[in-house]
């Protein structure tokens, strides 16, 4: 066995000796969309390109990345409608939502079968000579339209355009509601907050004298980012409670600590398994060198 292993050593050295030497691989060239983004980097810190230009520049190339479970509303942020509900408390809603469509849902709040638009109310009471008590929910609501969350936010922007439609509620592959989807979310990956004279300002983080912050664990990572200029990733999670569970690899409790990504997150309050307030301070530069030295995350 040793002389077999002696020869086969032999017979390996000699053909290397052989082979000419290959050249080290070349590193791989830069992609299209690198090329833009270090194009706009050079352009920004010349000063030749704002803020909201090189945002929108970044919405546009990340954009065909993206699924739709990454910018949708999620579920427990959903505005719906209950079927049962007397029809005059149903007008009452609609008429007090931001929202013009609205899903319903009958029995349960995952059984939705449908979705009302708010102008196809009016008409209908309208035609009804304002009769509210005659008004039929299933007459009038439009058939709900549910997409997978695995769907690019590019394909979805197609089919948008295709069936006409601005909204599509967004099911994962047991066919259970995850949230949902909208025309103007896409848009908002692109050029940022489209708001109106109805819609709420950005209500889930309040910043605090310190330079911290106090953010809903519901918040969308995305979202946080646009409202503080912050860069925290969103590959791994969606929401901020999502990260900080993700980095920390357990589900914490209220007043732990942790810090990776340049920012220190303390939980604040926790309802059963799910992180609901976090204080979440940005470290400075010094600070964030000699709290994480080769490790992506730490606990305090």
């Amino acid at each position: 066995m040793t002389a077999a292993l002696a020869r086969l050593r032999g017979a390996l050295a000699a053909r290397l000796a052989r082979e000419p030497r290959r050249p080290p691989p070349e590193p791989a060239a830069p992609t299209a969309a690198e090329e833009v983004q270090q194009a706009i980097a050079q352009l920004q810190l010349a000063g030749q390109l704002s803020n909201d230009d090189r945002d929108m520049v970044a919405g546009l190339l990340n954009l065909r990345e993206l699924e739709v479970s990454d910018i949708m509303v999620h579920r427990t942020k959903m505005a719906t409608l209950d079927a049962g509900e007397p029809p005059g408390e149903i007008v009452r809603e609609v008429l007090a939502s931001p929202f013009t469509r609205l899903p319903i849902w009958r029995d349960s709040p995952e059984n939705i079968t449908g979705v009302l638009h708010a102008k196809d109310l009016l008409r209908e009471l309208q035609a009804l000579g304002g009769d509210v008590a005659r008004l039929d929910l299933d007459k009038i609501a439009l058939p709900a339209w549910f997409v997978p969350d695995n769907t690019l936010v590019t394909d979805q922007l197609k089919a948008f355009r295709r069936r006409k439609q601005h909204f599509a509620l967004v099911v994962d592959e047991y066919g259970e509601v995850m949230g949902l989807v909208t025309l103007e979310d896409i848009l908002e990956e692109i050029v940022g907050d489209i708001a109106d004279e109805h819609d709420k300002a950005f209500t889930g983080a309040r910043r605090h004298p310190d330079g911290s912050v106090s953010v809903e664990g519901s918040v969308a990572i995305r979202d946080l980012n646009r409202a503080m200029g912050w860069h925290l990733p969103d590959e791994e999670a969606t929401t901020i409670a999502g990260l900080v569970i993700h980095e920390a690899r357990i589900i914490p409790e209220p007043g732990q600590t942790f810090l990776f990504h340049g920012f220190r997150f303390q939980v604040m309050r926790k309802q059963r398994n799910r992180v609901t307030l976090l204080r979440v301070m940005p470290l400075a530069p010094k600070r964030v060198l000699s709290a994480s030295p080769g490790a992506a995350s730490g606990r305090l």
